[in-house]
């Protein structure tokens, strides 16, 4: 199942969002040219942290990613649901509410593998954040995806709370399930759940008084 956009449109140009997927972009054409060693110290690395070493990794990790694929699901999630939340919040306090989101991401994976060495990178701890507002200020609001099965495809509508809260569900089960092993990598699932749970509780700070209805 990929998403593909709201059934509705946010009012307002989403300019920290497109600004966003550019940084995003850029930072991964500029991976493509340096060896792996240039890259880890700008990853988070969860022992590295507790040492209280490498202080700025967890806001520069947000801007990088693993692979064409990691980077690729990664905007298209922050297109679907980044537009109306910035439609929300501001501009301003968008791009604050993103940022805080990857920093509580990092802290909730640091936490649940302080000892870890394996570097971690990409920007779906700030992108669950974004999840985690659109479920709280937009729960019936309706997300087109795209359906697989088999050689078929079908596109339909998904109300986000059923959506967001599988996606949400399945990443505590599988934090949950998961056995403990510092030394393995993977999908940072605590991250995910950290930045989900910091959205929801957050989303209504960051808006604004006014805040315009998503419009059709």
């Amino acid at each position: 199942m990929i998403p593909l956009r709201p059934t509705r449109h946010a009012t307002r140009f989403p300019l920290v969002t497109v600004a966003l997927v550019v940084v995003n972009v850029l930072a991964f054409i500029w991976e493509l040219g340096v060896d792996e060693a240039a890259i880890v110290a700008f990853a988070v690395v969860p022992s590295n942290l507790i040492r209280g070493e490498g202080w700025l990794t967890p806001l520069t990790s947000m801007f990088l990613h693993s692979g064409l694929m990691h980077i690729a699901g990664n905007m298209l999630f922050l297109c679907v649901f980044a537009p109306a939340i910035e439609d929300a919040m501001g501009r301003g306090r968008f791009l604050s509410f993103y940022l805080m989101g990857g920093l509580a991401a990092a802290a909730a994976q640091v936490a649940a593998a302080p000892a870890s060495t394996v570097p971690m990178v990409g920007a779906s701890g700030a992108i669950a954040a974004v999840m985690g507002a659109f479920l709280v200020t937009y729960p019936g609001e309706r997300i087109r995806v795209l359906w697989f099965f088999g050689v078929f495809a079908k596109v339909s509508e998904v109300p986000a709370f059923l959506l967001v809260g599988v996606w949400l569900l399945t990443q505590m089960m599988n934090q949950v399930g998961a056995v403990v092993d510092a030394d393995a990598g993977g999908v940072a699932y605590a991250a995910h759940v950290g930045g989900a749970v910091f959205g929801m509780l957050t989303a209504r700070l960051f808006e604004t008084p006014a805040a315009p209805a998503v419009a059709q």
